[in-house]
């Protein structure tokens, strides 16, 4: 018996290439050196370094957008993941236990966070879900993250995000379950705050390694789903 996991994957003030180059030894690989069929789908963010180089780091896993338009809101980054982990005996025509989860992330710029916004987002991550989420046995989890991108980290923000999780079972779990995740990261000031669940943050930490460098990207990404 063997397990599978498939998935598919005006200049900005105060940033530079040359700011966001990862640790070494963990640099992402360049997409001059990717498959032409990666590379095409992956937009550029040209005129903010720091989302292109998070979108590097993205790329292997999700599928990106930008300006991704949303109930009167435009995200500066928007990106979808789907993950099918899939149990077999032998031979993949003989599967069962098949569970599929997926992600939907909305990153955008602003200067100053506030509580009630995030406060706003949770109750956006319930609204999606309701038209997203389609709870049958195979449905394992969907995630809804939110990161603002800002130039300060309030006390009372990072409080409210610290270790936040909101985790709504379908079906008392039969149906599996959905989260609201919520992240605040300021790049300037190398500081970031996220919820309990939102493991996707990593990404958008650039002046840090991403945990366990001895592990494939996808495999930290898809894992995390069966924890």
């Amino acid at each position: 018996m063997s397990e599978r996991t498939e998935s598919n994957p005006g200049e900005t003030p105060g940033y530079d290439d040359a700011d966001w180059e990862d640790p070494a030894g963990v640099d992402a690989v360049p997409k001059s050196e990717l498959p032409d069929e990666i590379v095409e789908t992956v937009p550029d963010w040209t005129d903010d370094p720091y989302l292109d180089r998070v979108s590097d780091r993205l790329m292997y896993n999700y599928n990106l957008e930008r300006a991704h338009r949303l109930r009167g809101t435009t995200w500066d980054l928007y990106g979808e993941m789907r993950v099918l982990n899939q149990k077999q005996f032998f031979h993949p025509a003989l599967s069962y236990a098949d569970h599929e989860s997926e992600e939907y992330l909305f990153a955008r710029r602003v200067e100053r966070p506030t509580v009630r916004e995030l406060e706003r987002l949770v109750e956006l991550g319930h609204d999606l879900a309701d038209e997203r989420v389609t709870g049958n046995e195979e449905h394992y989890r969907t995630d809804f993250t939110f990161v603002l991108v800002a130039d300060e980290l309030p006390e009372d923000v990072r409080e409210f995000v610290d270790g936040q999780r909101e985790r709504t079972l379908l079906k008392y779990g039969y149906y599996g379950h959905y989260e609201v995740n919520l992240g605040v990261v300021v790049p300037d000031a190398r500081e970031m705050v996220a919820g309990e669940a939102a493991d996707v943050m990593e990404a958008f930490r650039l002046w840090e390694d991403v945990t366990e460098p001895d592990e494939g990207f996808l495999s930290r990404f898809a894992k995390r789903f069966w924890r």
